[in-house]
C-alpha cells in the first residue's frame, strides 16, 4: 500500500465471504490501522446463504446474521447497506456506488460473489418466474406462493432441492426439472442419484431428468402457466424457480478492464490479486490460479484469509481447495469428498447400496489402499470421519467403512485414529491438532471455547460432532473431568438420575432438582432438557416407586413435551393426529367402520401408516376427548404416537394364512404389543415379527425384531430404519415363547436403565462399552445379576398400564385442558383451517408472515 497516515480498503460486497476477510482483518489488527469500507448491495448485513432455506422453517433474517453484534462498530468499520458498487476506475484508484458516493482506495477487494444462471428460454421472465439467491427472492416467492397450486424448479443441483423443499414446504405440488440424467449431477454419481431420487420421490416430489426446459409458458395477461420441455410433454404449472446454477459476478471488473477468464471470473494470482496489484478478488466472482471458480463457502473463506494476509505482507497462497460438501437436502443427508467419481487411475470403487432404505455409499481407494474420496447418500454419519482420511490409509479395511452397523464385523473407527494433519474443519482448514492444541495449549474446554479458538465448526457445521469427541477425548487424556451432565440443571447424565429415581423412590421433579440438582438450579424451575427426561423416568418406573403412571397427573403434566401435554401429536397447522392402537396390524371390519365415520364426522384426513395403523389427522384440540371417546367405547386404545413409548408391533399374516409362514406371527406380534403398550423409554421404540425368514414384516429394521424359525423364535436388536438406517443384531435364537418374551423384557428395561436421552436402541447398542456382547451377557447370561430386577420392573409395568385415553375422557378436570384458548375454553382455534385435495383435506397452511423491512433492519447501524 502506498505510505499514508490512514490507508483506506475499500471491500465491495458483504456476503459470507467478504465478512470473513473483515474478521481476517480485524484478527490481524488492520482495522486498527486502515480505513474500512464495505460497500453491500443488499438491504441487509452478511447472511448465512449456505442456511438460506431455513428461512421457511422460521428463521428470521436475523437469524441468519453472519455479523456479531457490535462487530462493525468495535472495528471502525463502515458499512453501506443498499448502496453497490456501480463503477471502479483503476487509475484514479476510486470507487462509486449507486447513491454517488465516491471513495478513494489503496486497496480494493473484489466480493462480488455470483449471479443465478437463468437459461435464455422464451417465457424467462413472465411473472411467476423467480431466482433463488437471497431472501428477497424468498419473500417473492413466499408471497407469489400464496395464489399458486403448482412450482416448478429448473435445475435439480444443490441449490435447486433447496428452492424445490421451500416449494414443497409452501404447500404447493413441486415439480423438478434437471437436464442431466440425475440429480446433483456434480456431486453424486448414477448410484447415489438413484438412491436420492427415490427418496424424494417417496417424499411426494415428482421429478423430470434428462429433459430440458424448452419454454415457459404464460397466459395473455403474461402469467406463468406451464412449462415445454425438451422431450416433447409439457407440464403445467403456476410458479417457475430457476436455479440452475450460478455465474461470477464480474461486470464491475471487467468495466474497470481488469482482466476475465474466457468463461467468467475475475483473473486472480495465488496471492489472489489480479491483473492491477491494487485490487483483490475473492470468493464466488474469482477465477482461481488454478483456473477454476470456487461456488463452496469454504474455499471463499481460505481466499478471503489469503488475501487478508497479502495485505500485511504475509507469505500465504491459494492454489485450490477441498471441495467436499455435506448437505441436508430434503430431510436427506447428501455429502461427496475428495475423488468421488473415481476419476484417478487404477482407482477401485467400494460400494454399499440399500435400495430399500435409500442409502447409498462409495468408496473410492487407490491401489495402494488409500482413500481418495466418496459419496455417501441417506446416511452420511461417518463423512467428518472418512473426509479427514482422504489421502490416508485408513486403519480398517473399506468395506467395513460402507457396512451399516450391525451387518458386518463392528469398527471402532473415530477422531481418536486420525493423524493430526488431517483436516477436521474443511471451511477453515482447522486440522486435528490445531483442535487439540486450542485444548491443551489455549486451556479450552468446551466446543464454543474451541470454536472461538479456531474457528472451526463455525462454517457449515458438518464438523460439529467431530469436534465435540475430539474435545472431550483431549479433556480425558488430559485427565480433566469432562462434565456429562444431562444440563445445566443436573450433574448426573440420564443413567445416574434414574438409578437415584429408582433407589430413593422419588415421585417429583422438583424433590429431585431440589435434592440432587447443581448448586444453583436448586428451588428453580428446571429446563427443556431434563423436565421432559425426568417427567419420563418417573412414568416408566411408576409403579415401582408409587408415582402415579398417567402423564397428566399434578406435577407430570409441567413435565411433558408439546405433543403429550394433549396425548396427541401436533401438526404443522395447529391440528392433531389420533392414532388408535391396533395389534399387531389386525383389525374387525366393525371397528374399521367406527375409525371410517370418526373420520367422516369430524372431516378428518385418514392414512394407512408403515406401521400398519390407520392415521386420522385434522382434529381440533377441543375435538380430541369427543373423538376418542367414541373410539375408547368402540374398544380402542391409545396408540402412544405421541410418546416417547413403545409405537407398534408390526407382522406378516404368519402361519396361519401364508404358505411359507412357520409360526402365527400375528398372535406373538398382538401378544407383544399389549405386553408393552404404554412403556415409557428414552425414545420411540418400533418392532416387529416376521413368520419366516421371507422377513416381511421387516423385524431387523426395528429396536427390537422376531422372526419365526422352525425351532421357535429368532431375537434381533438394534435396529433403525428412520434417518439413520441399521439393520438389527442377532440376540438370541430358536427361543420359545415364554424365553422370547422373557429376554425382550429384560432387554427393554436394560435399555431404558442405562440409555441417554433421546438415544435410540441402534445408537445406544452402539456406544454402550462392549456392544452387543455386553448386551447378551447381561440380558442371556446374567452377568451382572440383575435379571430378576429387570423382569420385576416390567412386571410392574404389565400389571399397572392404564390407558391414557379412557383415563382422561372419564375425568371432567382432566378434560379441561383440551381447549384452544384458557380464557375462551369454547372458541375453536380460528387459525386451523382446511382445504380439499383427493377426496380429503389438506392444512391450509398460514404462510410465515414477512416481516417489514424496516423491522427486519431495526438496530442495525447503517453508514
Amino acid at each position: 500500500m502506498p505510505a499514508k497516515s490512514t490507508p483506506t480498503i475499500v471491500v465491495v460486497g458483504h456476503g459470507m465471504v467478504g465478512q470473513r476477510f473483515l474478521e481476517a482483518l480485524a484478527e490481524r489488527g488492520v482495522t486498527e490501522r486502515a480505513r474500512v469500507v464495505v460497500l453491500c448491495e443488499e438491504p441487509r448485513p452478511a447472511y448465512d446463504r449456505v442456511k438460506l432455506t431455513s428461512y421457511f422453517s422460521g428463521n428470521t433474517p436475523d437469524d441468519l446474521s453472519m455479523v456479531e453484534d457490535g462487530f462493525m462498530e468495535r472495528h471502525g468499520i463502515e458499512l453501506h447497506l443498499d448502496d453497490p458498487a456501480e463503477a471502479v476506475d483503476t487509475a484514479a484508484r476510486t470507487v462509486t456506488s449507486r447513491a454517488g458516493l465516491t471513495i478513494a482506495y489503496d486497496t480494493l477487494v473484489l466480493a462480488t460473489g455470483s449471479y443465478p444462471f437463468v437459461p435464455p428460454v422464451p417465457g424467462k421472465d413472465s411473472e411467476g418466474c423467480f431466482v433463488y439467491r437471497t431472501i428477497e427472492d424468498l419473500l417473492a416467492i413466499e408471497e407469489y406462493a400464496k395464489t399458486a397450486r403448482v412450482g416448478a424448479v429448473v435445475g435439480g443441483g444443490l441449490l435447486g432441492l433447496e428452492a424445490a423443499g421451500a416449494l414443497k414446504g409452501l404447500g404447493l405440488e413441486t415439480h423438478i426439472v434437471e437436464f442431466a440424467p440425475r440429480l446433483m449431477p456434480v456431486q453424486v454419481d448414477e448410484g447415489g442419484g438413484a438412491a436420492l431420487l427415490r427418496t424424494i420421490e417417496n417424499m411426494g416430489l415428482s421429478v423430470h431428468t434428462g429433459v430440458g426446459t424448452q419454454e415457459v409458458t404464460a397466459d395473455e395477461s403474461g402469467t406463468v402457466n406451464g412449462m415445454a420441455l425438451s422431450d416433447g410433454s409439457v407440464l403445467p404449472t403456476d410458479l417457475v424457480v430457476f436455479s440452475a446454477g450460478v455465474r461470477p459476478r464480474d461486470q464491475l471488473a471487467r468495466d474497470a478492464g481488469l482482466a476475465v477468464g474466457e468463461r467468467g471470473g475475475i483473473v486472480v494470482d495465488e496471492q489472489c490479486r489480479t491483473s492491477d496489484p491494487a485490487v483483490f478478488a475473492i470468493g464466488e466472482c474469482a477465477l482461481a490460479s488454478d483456473g477454476r471458480v470456487y461456488g463452496l463457502v469454504a474455499p471463499g473463506y481460505e481466499m478471503a484469509e489469503t488475501a487478508a494476509a497479502a495485505l500485511e505482507g504475509d507469505v500465504s497462497s491459494f492454489t485450490g481447495a477441498d471441495t467436499s460438501t455435506k448437505l441436508k437436502l430434503l430431510g436427506v443427508d447428501v455429502a461427496s469428498f475428495g475423488d468421488a467419481h473415481g476419476a484417478a487411475e487404477g482407482c477401485l470403487d467400494v460400494v454399499y447400496s440399500d435400495s430399500r432404505a435409500g442409502v447409498y455409499k462409495k468408496l473410492v481407494v487407490g491401489p495402494g489402499g488409500e482413500l481418495l474420496g466418496g459419496i455417501l447418500v441417506g446416511d452420511a454419519e461417518a463423512y467428518g470421519t472418512l473426509r479427514a482420511f482422504t489421502g490416508a490409509v485408513p486403519p480398517v479395511s473399506p468395506e467395513q467403512l460402507v457396512l451399516p452397523a450391525g451387518a458386518g464385523a463392528p469398527v471402532a473407527l473415530g477422531p481418536a485414529a486420525l493423524p493430526d494433519e488431517a483436516v477436521i474443519c474443511s471451511c477453515h482448514n482447522v486440522t486435528k491438532g490445531a483442535i487439540r492444541g486450542a485444548v491443551t495449549g489455549h486451556s479450552c474446554t468446551t466446543v464454543p471455547e474451541v470454536k472461538k479458538c479456531t474457528k472451526a465448526g463455525t462454517g457449515c457445521g458438518s464438523c460439529v460432532k467431530v469436534l465435540g469427541q475430539l474435545v472431550n477425548a483431549e479433556l480425558e487424556a488430559s485427565g480433566v473431568e469432562v462434565d456429562k451432565g444431562l444440563c445445566g440443571c443436573f450433574g448426573q447424565t440420564r443413567q445416574e438420575l434414574y438409578e437415584i429415581v429408582r433407589a430413593l423412590r422419588i415421585t417429583s421433579y422438583q424433590e429431585l432438582l431440589d435434592r440432587h440438582g447443581r448448586e444453583a438450579a436448586r428451588g428453580g424451575n428446571g429446563c427443556e432438557i431434563c423436565k421432559p427426561t425426568v417427567g419420563s423416568i418417573i412414568a416408566s418406573l411408576a409403579p415401582t416407586i408409587g408415582a402415579s403412571g398417567y402423564v397428566l397427573e399434578g406435577e407430570q403434566a409441567a413435565l411433558q413435551d408439546t405433543n403429550d401435554h394433549f396425548l396427541a401429536n401436533m401438526q404443522k397447522n395447529g391440528s392433531y393426529s389420533i392414532v388408535p392402537r391396533i395389534p399387531g396390524g389386525e383389525i374387525t371390519p366393525e371397528k374399521l367402520i367406527v375409525i371410517g365415520e370418526v373420520a367422516r364426522d369430524y372431516g378428518l384426513y385418514t392414512k394407512i401408516t408403515g406401521g400398519q395403523r390407520i392415521d386420522l389427522f385434522g382434529a381440533r384440540v377441543d375435538q380430541l376427548p369427543q373423538i376418542w371417546a367414541r373410539l375408547v367405547d368402540a374398544g380402542f386404545e391409545s396408540g402412544h404416537a405421541y410418546g416417547k413409548a413403545l409405537r407398534t408391533v408390526k407382522s406378516c399374516v404368519g402361519q396361519t394364512w401364508c404358505r411359507y409362514g412357520v409360526q402365527d406371527s400375528v398372535r406373538m406380534a398382538i401378544d407383544l404389543e399389549l405386553r408393552y403398550r404404554g412403556l415409557r423409554s428414552p425414545h420411540k421404540l418400533k418392532s416387529a415379527v416376521s413368520g419366516c425368514q421371507r422377513e416381511c414384516a421387516e423385524a431387523q429394521s426395528k429396536d427390537f425384531g422376531v422372526i419365526a424359525t422352525v425351532g421357535g423364535w429368532n431375537l434381533y436388536v438394534g435396529g433403525n430404519g428412520g434417518a439413520t438406517p441399521r439393520h438389527a443384531d442377532l440376540l438370541a435364537q430358536d427361543l420359545s415363547d415364554a424365553e422370547l418374551i422373557r429376554l425382550i423384557d429384560r432387554f427393554l428395561m436394560f435399555y431404558i436403565r442405562t440409555a441417554d436421552r433421546l438415544e435410540r436402541t441402534s445408537t445406544w447398542l452402539e456406544r454402550i462399552e462392549g456392544g452387543l456382547d455386553h448386551i447378551r451377557d447381561v440380558v442371556v447370561n446374567d452377568s451382572l445379576g440383575i435379571c430378576a430386577e429387570l423382569e420385576a420392573l416390567m412386571a410392574d409395568h404389565v400389571a399397572n398400564y392404564r390407558d391414557e385415553w379412557s383415563e382422561t375422557i372419564n375425568d371432567p378436570e382432566r378434560l379441561r385442558r383440551f381447549v384452544s384458548f384458557v380464557n375462551a375454553p369454547d372458541v375453536p382455534d380460528p387459525t386451523v383451517k382446511f382445504v380439499p385435495e383427493r377426496d380429503q383435506v389438506k392444512p391450509d397452511l398460514p404462510l410465515l408472515s414477512i416481516r417489514p423491512l424496516e423491522e427486519a433492519l431495526e438496530g442495525t447501524a447503517v453508514r
